[in-house]
């Protein structure tokens, strides 16, 4: 428990200083690009504390972004937070924040794809060599280090096929030969892990999704610890980072019932979860807080709790039977993205050709859902309506 309370209270609480809300309930807008100054005493004051929240100029930030970024940290027990247009702006904006020619990264070969996109298609260009990891590799991390090592970044649970990481091992090796760790943390949100007590230097969030909670809004953040909070301020900074104060007004917002909403989509998602793990067409049900998922334990361990987003794989199927199955959803729609307040379903195929590191079996397919906050009753008569038509296929 911080000063402002346990976390519920702390979620109300948070970036709502009068100097950031002028005495009212929620930080305004404050739209800006130049600030004007009275005296050159005004400037030379603003100039000497431009990273301490004093306005300088839109792109440091407005008190709307201040008051946010202050939340957002201590949410999830850092020194400081950046804004970015998106999460994976956030992602890319750490790593180049940190990594040079000549450096090597150690990814989690579960990352999201466009993760995984950004190390191949880019940081290679700039010189910067990727080794893909077994995210169940633990302390056996230590045979890929090299001299070279920068970053080592996890994804847990990882995209998709949801592999839950163990972190705390992972950082006390990575950080014996003083590599950065970096973690996507957009699953369990700023409150359902404590990243920098497991050892995190770079804790990132695709606030897009369970933050905003209402699909309406594209933003990252990156918290990072006392040592690399100024690195990272500053070089993403550099890199012209910045945020609209209208979508960061709307991340707050949403902020403000992220518990219980995240207490929702976990009540949700582990009643639907629980009835797919009893359908005879369902080979096994990639839920983080199930004992079929990889990692199982480490979530006991480090997670306080889950939400909506998980898999299941079929027994047997084809693009054919998968089509019927996510097509003619009644509730469920299909769409990229997840941690708004809708259930989402996507059909997913050709994992095999996104790992490198790890082995996927693609003859049983996957199928992710994103549970919303819709009776979990008419949910599963929405999945149930699916195995229908997959059945139909196969006569």
């Amino acid at each position: 428990m911080t000063k402002h309370g346990k976390q519920a209270t702390q979620i109300v609480s948070l970036g709502r200083d009068k100097k950031y809300t002028k005495g009212i309930i929620n930080p305004p807008v404050f739209r800006a690009s130049t600030v004007v100054f009275d005296t050159m005493d005004n400037m030379r004051f603003a100039i000497k504390n431009k990273t301490n929240g004093e306005l300088f100029y839109g792109r440091r930030g407005t008190p709307t972004h201040f008051s946010f970024q202050e939340a957002i940290a201590e949410l999830e027990g850092g020194a400081g937070t950046a804004l970015y247009p998106s999460g994976a702006g956030a992602i890319s904006a750490a790593l180049l924040s940190f990594l040079q020619s000549g450096d090597h990264l150690l990814m989690v070969d579960t990352a999201y794809e466009p993760t995984r996109d950004l190390c191949d298609k880019m940081l290679a260009g700039f010189g910067i060599e990727t080794t893909y990891y077994d995210p169940m590799i633990g302390a056996g991390i230590q045979d890929l280090i090299r001299p070279n090592t920068k970053v080592l970044f996890l994804e847990s649970p990882g995209s998709i096929t949801m592999e839950v990481q163990d972190v705390p091992t992972l950082c006390r090796v990575a950080h014996e030969s003083n590599i950065i760790v970096m973690l996507d943390n957009t699953w369990a949100s700023p409150i359902n892990s404590r990243p920098f007590e497991m050892g995190v230097d770079i804790s990132i969030q695709a606030a897009t999704k369970y933050i905003v909670g209402h699909s309406d809004v594209m933003m990252g953040t990156a918290t990072a610890n006392e040592t690399y909070w100024p690195q990272l301020r500053e070089n993403s900074y550099l890199m012209g980072q910045t945020t609209s104060p209208d979508d960061v007004f709307l991340a707050a917002r949403g902020l403000r019932t992220l518990g219980v909403r995240m207490a929702q989509h976990h009540k949700n998602g582990l009643e639907v979860a629980k009835w797919l793990a009893q359908r005879p067409e369902v080979d096994h049900v990639r839920h983080p807080a199930f004992d079929t998922c990889p990692g199982h334990e480490f979530f006991k361990r480090d997670f306080t709790s889950a939400n909506g987003l998980f898999s299941f794989v079929l027994k047997q199927g084809d693009l054919r039977r998968v089509t019927a199955f996510v097509e003619g959803m009644q509730h469920f729609k299909m769409g990229f993205s997840w941690g708004g307040f809708e259930s989402l379903i996507l059909g997913v195929f050709g994992i095999d050709k996104i790992r490198s590191a790890t082995q996927w079996d693609s003859s049983k397919p996957l199928i992710r859902l994103h549970i919303g906050l819709e009776d979990t009753q008419d949910l599963i008569a929405d999945l149930e309506r699916a195995f229908e038509r997959y059945h139909q296929v196969l006569k």
